[in-house]
Order: structure tokens, then sequence, then C-alpha cells
């Protein structure tokens, strides 16, 4: 590839052609055809199966187990004292499947409360316990 910087042969014509383009072009060609091709192409023809998929268990119905500032408790918005909770929670945990206990504490609810929930439900053989938070408000 030859370029002219001005100077003395302005009038010659150049008769080299630029292959930059075209080296480009082929390259994009050559990546597409490589990645498309052993997508068409089957190394052994065969007829698979139709099958719907059912699931083998229901989920669940999840528990849900407030307490709030005052360490009061309440099982399904429904006001329980400490041991009508241990007595609820020992007859979930024997239902299969065990249905999740979701806990949601009040965010002025003193540790020890949220604790004896917690503790409630490793004495009953609850397997699966989540804490419900609220998202922070965006921008702030």
């Amino acid at each position: 590839m030859a370029m002219s910087v001005g100077g003395e042969d302005d009038d010659e014509v150049i008769a080299a052609i630029n292959t930059t383009p075209l080296v480009d072009v082929m390259l994009v060609l050559l990546i597409i055809f490589l990645i498309t091709i052993p997508v068409v192409t089957h190394t052994v023809p065969l007829q698979l199966p139709l099958e719907r998929v059912h699931p083998l268990q229901t989920t669940p119905k999840s528990i849900e187990v407030a307490v709030n500032k005052d360490g009061d408790f309440f099982w399904n918005e429904s006001h329980v004292d400490g041991p009508t909770l241990l007595t609820k929670l020992k007859a979930v945990s024997a239902m299969q499947p065990q249905p999740e206990i979701h806990v949601r504490g009040d965010q002025n609810t003193r540790y020890e409360f949220i604790g004896r929930v917690i503790t409630d439900c490793e004495r009953a053989g609850i397997a699966k316990v989540s804490f419900i938070t609220q998202p922070p408000a965006r921008g702030g």
C-alpha cells in the first residue's frame, strides 16, 4: 500500500487497491460462519420424546409470624401468646412438606423478642426461617 504525501508526483494516479475493508468484512463473515455452523449441524438425527413437566410436589404455604415493638406475637395476623406460638410451630413442623416461617419484626422491636421466635422455631424443628424486610427508599 502506498500513500502519497504531497510533493513532486501529485498528478500521478495510485493504482494500489485498499484491501483493509475487504479483510474486515471477510473476518466478520468467517466469525459468523464459525459460530452458526455448529448450531445448524447435528451429529446424530434423533426424535426426542415430548413430555410435559409435572411438579412433583406442591409448595406449602408459608406461615407469617409477626412481632410488634411491644413484643406481642402474631400468627398470620392473629394474636397469640408465647406457649401457643410454640405449640403451633410444633404442629407445623410435623407437616409434609414443611412450610417456611417468615418472621416480620418491627424496626423498634427488642432483639429478645425476635430471638424468642427463632428459639421456638428451633425447638419445634422448623427447617426454614426467613426474615421479611423492606427495601430502602430509592434516591436516599
